[in-house]
């Protein structure tokens, strides 16, 4: 499970092999051997004990802003793997391996992307037409990616074919969204992807589901070995984590999905926003709502690589593969 804390004032502390969150009387323990991993999203109080036992039991501890976006984390200071992986991962991007590693990376985006607005036409008939449309559009360009290298091409990097990966994926988003904002309920439509902050409840809601995610395929980069930092389809500026805006493609098609369902359901309340100036936030409230639904999610059962696995432990097992990938020269993508 994931030990969330959000609750102003809140207090985690360590109490034998439990960790105690108290607020005021109330008085909350649950054993180490429960947690995997500690989500601060408000102002918070955390003994030294407890950072030391979530870090012998190998738990991060992340801290979220208003917004979800992690703005930092405690994780022990082993790397966890050896540096040949950091060293290849550098080495790749000026090769077509790296080059088809990302293009793998982009197509399963999109190719996520069409599933789900499949799934969806199935219990909305009276839009399938236009919903038809839209995954059509989406298609054509996901297939666009399949020209972008010649085929006798022999040395070829990212950078020569960076800007049409990024303006082929730019525009699959514009349509996907607009799909989306098509689907939902009239007082819910919204005009595109909003950031920080958002322009409207569902992108309210999905800023803090990518924001979640961003600290899940972090938290699987360490484990794997794999540098955060050194990606490919993203470039490398001081302190951005490329790596992790590259593979978390794979799988934010996960907190949409969430979000989508929730509402589906009619779960989504106005009472979950607070208004702001220019946009709109999550509130305590809705931020329980997400967490919740999403962890559920998460924890769904699914079969991968022939065994039943947790939804969100193909997170881990992907990075694995890449970092196993690099280290035997054979890069496998998700």
């Amino acid at each position: 499970m994931q030990l969330v804390i959000n609750t102003y004032g809140s207090y985690l502390q360590k109490n034998g092999d439990c960790f105690k969150v108290k607020k005021d009387e109330q008085v909350f323990e649950v054993s180490v051997k429960k947690v995997d991993g500690i989500m601060i999203t408000t102002a918070a109080y955390i003994t030294t004990d407890a950072i030391k036992l979530a870090m012998d039991h190998n738990i991060d501890i992340i801290f979220l802003d208003e917004f979800g976006d992690p703005f930092g984390r405690v994780w022990h200071s082993k790397l966890g793997s050896t540096t040949l992986i950091r060293r290849r991962q550098l080495e790749i991007a000026d090769t077509l391996e790296g080059v088809n590693l990302a293009l793998d990376w982009v197509r399963k985006k999109l190719d996520n992307q069409i599933d789900l607005l499949t799934r969806l036409r199935e219990s909305r008939s009276n839009k399938s037409a236009e919903i038809t449309a839209y995954i059509d559009k989406l298609r054509n360009c996901r297939n666009s990616f399949d020209s972008l290298i010649p085929k006798d091409a022999r040395h070829i990097g990212i950078e020569d074919v960076r800007g049409s990966i990024m303006g082929i994926e730019g525009s699959g988003g514009r349509i996907y969204f607009e799909a989306i904002s098509f689907i939902m309920p009239d007082r819910y439509k919204f005009e595109g992807r909003s950031r920080n902050p958002a322009k409207d409840e569902f992108n309210a809601l999905l800023n803090y589901g990518y924001g979640i995610l961003y600290s899940k395929v972090e938290k699987a980069c360490i484990i794997a070995g794999l540098d955060p930092y050194v990606g490919i389809i993203h470039t490398d500026h001081y302190n951005k984590k490329s790596l992790v805006f590259d593979l978390i493609e794979n799988f934010r098609i996960w907190a949409d999905e969430t979000i989508i369902k929730i509402f589906a359901g009619r779960d989504v309340k106005q009472e979950h926003f607070d208004k702001l100036e220019n946009g709109f936030t999550l509130n305590k409230e809705g931020k329980a709502l997400l967490i919740s639904a999403f962890n559920s999610f998460l924890d769904e059962s699914l079969r991968y690589g022939g065994r039943n696995i947790k939804r969100g432990d193909i997170i881990q097992f992907e990075c694995h593969k890449i970092a196993n990938g690099l280290i035997n020269d054979i890069v496998r993508c998700p």
